[in-house]
C-alpha cells in the first residue's frame, strides 16, 4: 500500500476562492442556491452533492478554527466571542437549511440511482438527521454549544502553588511521579482542593446541561436524552444492553487484573497501604521517566518514532508541522485535555494538548497522532460526509497507534530499563483505563435516565458506581470529599455527552490489531490503513472487518484480549 501525506486543500468550484465566513448575510446565498437549484438528472444530483460538500467543508473548517483558537487561549474574550457568534448567529440558520437540503436529497427521484454500497451509510445518516430534527431545538442546541465551552473556561483557570511555583493542574501531575511521598500527597491534596473550589460552579453547569439536553430529547419525542443521543451518535450496531454487558465484563475480567497491577505497585514501593497519590510513583532511587522536556522535542521524537513504524505516519506529522497545526505545551489559560481536530477543507488536522514532560504525554501524542493519520487517510474521499467516521473506529485509529508505536519508543528513552518501564506503564494503562470507562459510562446512563435528580442524589449515585469499579487494593480512607466530585474532571460529561464507551470498545479493537501486529507487522498496518481509508463509507462492523477485526465486545472476547495483554506484560518483565 502506498499513501502520500502531501495533502491538498480541496479545490473550490462552487464558492469563490477567496470566500471567508463572516456573517449570515454573506453565507445564506450559497445555502439558498443549493435549496432552489433544480436537479433534473443523475449528473445534476452528483454535481449538487459535490457543491453541498464543498460548502459543508468551508463552514466546518471555519467553526473548527474558532473553537481551536478559543481553547488555546480561554482568557481571550474576542476569541470566545467569535465562537459564540458562530453557534448563536450562524449555526441556528445553517441547521434549518441543512434539514431542508436533507429532505430535498431523500425526496429526489434520482437519489434511488446512487450506488447503494457507496452511499448507504451517508443516506442512513441523512434520514436519521431528518428524523431527529426539530426547529424548536435549534435555540436549545445553540445554548448548549455555548454552555459546554464554559467547562474549559472554568478549568483553564485552575492552578496550584507548590514550593513557591505556580503550576497548571496538568503540570502539577508530573510531581505525582516523585519518590518523595510527602510531596506527592501534598500535590494530590492541593490539586483536589483547587478542583473543590469550583465544585459548585461545575455542579450548577452540569445541572443546566442535563436540563436542556433532556428538553431536546423530549422535543424530539424521546423519553430521555440517553435514547436520543444513541440515535444522534448513529449507534446502529449496539444497544444500551450491550453497554450494561460491557460494564459487567469489566468487573468480571478486568478488575482482577487491575488489582494485581496495584498489588505489584504496592510491593514495589514497599508500602503498607497504597494511596491514590502513589499510583504514578517510582521507588526511591528510580527517577521518574522524562521522555522529553518541551513540546518541540516531543514532536521531533514522535516524528522519529512514527518513521520507524511506517514512514507515511511520520510524513503526516511533518506536514502538520509545516502547516503549524500543533499547540502542545501546557500553560495557564489554556483549556484542559487534548484533541485532534480534523479540518475538512485544508485536510491536515490540528493537535492540541497540555504536555508537561510526562510519560502520559507521549501516550497522548501518539494517540492524537493516530487520529491525525486517520484524518489524512479519509481526506481524499469524495464528499465531506464520507469523512465523518464513527467514533468507535476513530478511537481504534488512536489507541492502536499507541500500541504499534511502542516498538519504536527507544527514541524517547536513553536506556533499556526506562524503555521497559515505559512499555509496562503503557500496558498497565491499557488495562486500568477500563474500570474508569465503565464508571463514566454507567454514570451517564443513570444521569440521563433520572434527569430530575438533585445534586445530593447525583453525588450519592456517583460514589456507588465509583466504588463498584474501584480497586480494593487502593486505600481511599478519608478522601471521600475529593472522590465525591471526581466526575467533574472528565470533560466528556460536559462537552461531549454519552461519548465514552467508545474508548472501551475501541481499546478492544486496538488490542486485536496489536495481536495481528505481533504476528505480522506489515499485514496489521495494511489492515489498519485499509480500514481508516474508508472513512465513514461503511458500517461499523464492516470497518472492523476491513481491519481484520470482529466487532465484538462480549465478556468472552474481553477475557481473551485481557489475557493477551497480561501475557505481553509478563514478557516485558522477563
Amino acid at each position: 500500500m502506498s499513501y502520500s501525506a502531501d495533502i491538498k486543500k480541496l479545490p473550490r468550484h462552487f464558492l469563490p476562492a477567496d470566500y471567508t465566513v463572516t456573517d449570515w448575510k454573506n453565507l445564506e446565498p450559497y445555502f439558498k442556491e443549493l435549496l432552489e437549484r433544480p436537479i433534473g438528472n443523475y449528473g445534476e444530483l452528483e454535481k449538487w452533492l459535490l457543491d453541498m460538500s464543498e460548502l459543508e467543508a468551508v463552514v466546518s473548517e471555519d467553526a473548527c478554527w474558532r473553537q481551536i483558537k478559543m481553547t488555546c487561549d480561554t482568557e481571550n474574550k474576542s476569541l470566545e466571542e467569535a465562537f459564540v457568534f458562530f453557534v448563536t448567529e450562524l449555526q441556528p440558520q445553517i441547521q434549518v437549511y441543512a434539514d431542508k437540503l436533507n429532505r430535498k436529497l431523500v425526496e429526489n427521484p434520482y437519489t434511488a440511482q446512487l450506488d447503494k454500497q457507496k452511499y448507504f451509510t451517508y443516506l442512513r445518516g441523512v434520514r436519521k438527521s431528518i428524523e431527529l430534527f426539530r426547529e424548536k431545538n435549534i435555540p436549545l442546541q445553540s445554548e448548549l454549544s455555548v454552555l459546554q465551552q464554559q467547562y474549559g473556561v472554568i478549568s483553564g483557570k485552575m492552578t496550584v502553588e507548590v514550593n513557591g511555583q505556580e503550576y497548571t493542574l496538568q503540570q502539577a501531575a508530573k510531581l505525582l511521579e516523585s519518590p518523595d511521598r510527602t510531596l506527592r500527597e501534598t500535590v494530590y491534596r492541593k490539586v483536589n482542593e483547587r478542583r473543590i473550589q469550583d465544585k459548585d460552579a461545575l455542579n450548577e453547569l452540569y445541572s443546566k446541561l442535563i436540563e436542556k439536553r433532556h428538553q431536546v430529547a423530549n422535543n424530539a419525542g424521546f423519553d430521555n436524552y440517553r435514547d436520543y443521543k444513541f440515535k444522534e451518535l448513529g449507534r446502529f450496531d449496539y444497544t444500551k444492553e450491550d453497554c450494561y454487558q460491557f460494564h459487567e465484563a469489566v468487573k468480571q475480567h478486568v478488575l482482577p487484573l487491575v488489582n494485581t497491577i496495584y498489588k505489584r505497585k504496592k510491593e514495589k514501593l514497599g508500602l503498607d497501604t497504597l494511596k491514590p497519590w502513589d499510583l504514578e510513583a517510582q521507588p526511591d532511587g528510580i527517577k521518574p521517566l522524562t521522555p522529553f522536556k518541551t513540546g518541540d522535542e516531543l514532536l521531533e521524537k514522535s516524528i522519529l518514532c512514527f518513521e520507524q513504524v511506517r514512514p507515511f505516519f511520520a510524513d503526516c506529522l511533518r506536514k502538520m508541522n509545516e502547516m503549524k497545526r500543533f499547540d502542545l505545551d501546557s500553560r495557564k489559560g489554556k483549556a484542559p485535555g487534548g484533541y485532534n481536530c480534523p479540518l475538512a477543507e485544508t485536510g491536515a488536522p490540528f493537535i492540541f494538548m497540555n504536555a508537561a514532560g510526562q510519560m502520559s504525554d507521549v501516550t497522548t501524542m501518539v494517540h492524537e497522532g493516530g487520529h491525525a493519520v486517520h484524518s489524512f487517510l479519509a481526506h481524499p474521499l469524495e464528499l465531506s460526509a464520507f469523512k465523518e467516521y464513527p467514533m468507535e473506529i476513530a478511537e481504534v485509529a488512536s489507541m492502536a497507534m499507541e500500541l504499534f508505536s511502542m516498538d519504536a519508543w527507544e527514541v524517547f528513552f536513553d536506556n533499556k530499563e526506562d524503555l521497559l518501564r515505559a512499555k509496562e506503564h503503557q500496558l498497565e494503562r491499557v488495562i486500568t483505563i477500563f474500570p474508569w470507562i465503565a464508571t463514566i459510562d454507567k454514570f451517564q446512563h443513570w444521569v440521563y435516565e433520572h434527569p430530575g435528580h438533585t445534586e445530593a442524589e447525583r453525588a450519592t449515585r456517583w460514589m456507588e458506581i465509583l466504588n463498584e469499579f474501584s480497586s480494593d487494593v487502593i486505600d481511599f480512607n478519608g478522601l471521600d470529599n475529593y472522590r465525591t466530585y471526581s466526575w467533574q474532571r472528565q470533560l466528556h460529561l460536559f462537552e461531549v455527552p454519552l461519548y465514552y464507551i467508545e474508548y472501551g470498545i475501541a481499546q478492544l479493537g486496538a488490542i486485536g490489531l496489536w495481536m495481528q501486529f505481533r504476528k505480522n507487522k506489515d499485514a496489521a498496518l495494511d489492515n489498519y490503513i485499509r480500514s481508516l481509508s474508508l472513512g465513514g463509507t461503511k458500517t461499523l462492523p464492516e470497518l472492523y472487518r476491513a481491519a481484520g477485526l470482529e466487532f465484538n465486545f462480549s465478556p468472552e472476547r474481553i477475557k481473551i484480549l485481557m489475557k493477551f495483554v497480561q501475557d505481553e506484560m509478563e514478557a516485558i518483565k522477563r
